[in-house]
């Protein structure tokens, strides 16, 4: 064990993965800092670039994106009182009132100050839990046991569906769908190519990830009307950090936010922005100061910036332990990890221990880089502002095209992005959520190959006693079952309650 975690460490030190965090933690500020992009296109962007890269140095570009464009997000929640991200919304709540008050520096200190620590205390809580729960599951993971583990994972769909459960799982059957476009695993025969050569090795899940996310974003971005009013940032070029003196009192607050960010985090379709709302609340409540809440109290800021930098850690748990994503985004991360042969779940700890062992490393240095990220984006602000919006998207939409050709240097997958773009567009206005069909294209595969073994171990059992013979794999099912079940039972009474 001990030589694993060295050899992580390693990797993570080696120049080329220095490098690659350093842009990562970079381009994440910056793009997290642009209001209306987000975690999830700032991630998909980067995609492309990483195939050509080590597993480790595409990994830690990834992280370090993933985890500064939360952060990123408060900086023009501060300056600009418009969050980058959803995640940062209760931070302009104190932070511009900070800003207006002549205080910006103090507030982008206590911002930075509260999301690395945050960030960093999810770091030991994965550290901690994602082994423990990775050799849980290689030790009672045969194939009954990890096919009812996927059928969790899909099941989770309907966590990150918010109120369109139908709608997510149609979704996410979708996703399954595309899953067996191409050569059947199991029997070699040709499904769903309707005789096109290019369909016979399936679609790629690259040109599927980035038309969903970052094209079908910008075709919605362009849709939306928006006012013809040009923001105006608060002028700030340093950051003043608060003293131990002012830390006084605000531990407590500290590590009660870090808690409920790491386990909302933990528990799939939550995310960061309700871990925010949760600790922001919990904090006005409980805080002798509540009564400040709103007119620029550090505590406010402290509770929603160290919880919503936490959920990273905590939404890493189940990603990488189980191969369950947390939350939209670590669903992508799942896509992206499996696109670099990484694949997450129950035998990653035995099979790739050094990768998983960076990835903690690395984790927690885009954590700490969160501080001189912040002091050259904070003085770039104006100028990011001023780029027009049309410039920018039609950028983001070359870089889109060039990484699904990119990615195998075949023009069918452009098609592929283009047309998943437009479709997501529709889907979207729809209202269908859309990262139910990248987990389900992500989960397919393995949930075909993992329903084939268990024919072959099964032999001439019956399914109850041959499922029965599991008990963990009956639980598994069982909350897979209750995931589907219990959100069309509340929602079957809540419209009973209307009537």
């Amino acid at each position: 064990m001990f030589s694993d975690i060295m050899h992580g460490i390693m990797i993570t030190m080696s120049p080329d993965c220095l490098l690659a965090l350093c842009i990562g933690a970079m381009f994440g500020t910056v793009v997290g800092a642009l209001p209306g992009l987000g975690t999830a296109v700032a991630i998909t962007i980067c995609i492309p670039f990483t195939l050509q890269m080590g597993n480790a140095s595409a990994i830690a570009l990834l992280l370090g994106v993933y985890a500064t464009s939360i952060y990123g997000g408060s900086i023009s929640a501060v300056l600009l009182n418009t969050p980058g991200t959803p995640q940062s919304a209760c931070t302009g709540f104190e932070g511009y009132a900070m800003a207006k008050a002549g205080k910006a520096e103090k507030a982008l200190g206590w911002v930075t100050m509260s999301s690395v620590l945050g960030g960093l205390f999810s770091c030991v809580a994965l550290v901690i839990a994602a082994p423990q729960l990775a050799d849980l599951s290689v030790k009672y993971g045969g194939p009954l046991e990890i096919c009812g583990l996927i059928c969790l994972g899909l099941a989770c769909i309907t966590s990150l569906s918010e109120d369109n459960q139908i709608k997510g799982l149609l979704m996410g059957v979708a996703g399954l769908f595309l899953a067996t476009i191409g050569v059947d695993p199991l029997s070699g025969e040709m499904r769903f190519t309707f005789g096109s050569p290019q369909l016979v090795s399936g679609i790629d899940l690259m040109p599927i990830v980035v038309g969903v996310f970052p094209l079908a974003e910008l075709f919605y971005r362009a849709y939306e009307v928006h006012a013809n009013v040009e923001p105006t940032a608060i002028d700030c070029k340093h950051i003043s950090f608060p003293t131990w003196q002012e830390w006084k009192g605000r531990g407590l607050i500290l590590l009660r936010s870090s808690l409920i960010g790491v386990g909302l985090g933990i528990l799939p379709g939550t995310g960061a922005t309700a871990a925010t709302f949760v600790s922001y609340s919990s904090a006005k409540r409980l805080s002798k100061n509540g009564e400040n809440f709103g007119k620029g109290e550090p505590d406010g800021l402290v509770a929603a910036e160290s919880s919503n930098n936490a959920v990273a850690g905590g939404a890493m748990v189940p990603t990488l332990a189980l191969g369950i994503p947390g939350d939209p985004v670590t669903a992508i991360m799942l896509a992206t990890l499996t696109i670099h042969g990484v694949t997450p779940g129950v035998r990653l700890m035995t099979e790739n221990p050094e990768m998983v062992y960076a990835t903690f490393a690395v984790l927690m240095l885009s954590n700490l880089l969160m501080y001189p990220s912040c002091v050259i984006t904070t003085r770039m602000f104006s100028f990011l502002l001023r780029i027009p919006e049309q410039l920018l998207m039609g950028f983001i939409a070359v870089l889109c095209i060039l990484g699904s050709y990119g990615s195998r240097g075949n023009l069918f997958d452009v098609f592929v992005t283009v047309f998943m773009g437009i479709a997501a567009y529709f889907m979207r206005r729809m209202e269908f959520p859309l990262p139910p069909l990248v987990i389900g294209l992500v989960l397919g595969q393995q949930f075909e190959m993992s329903i084939g073994q268990m024919m072959l171990f099964k032999g001439d059992d019956s399914w109850l006693a041959f499922v029965s013979a599991s008990p963990i794999a009956m639980v598994l099912l069982g909350m897979a079952f209750l995931l589907l079940v219990v959100p069309q039972v509340q929602n079957y009474r809540a419209l009973r309650a209307k009537r």
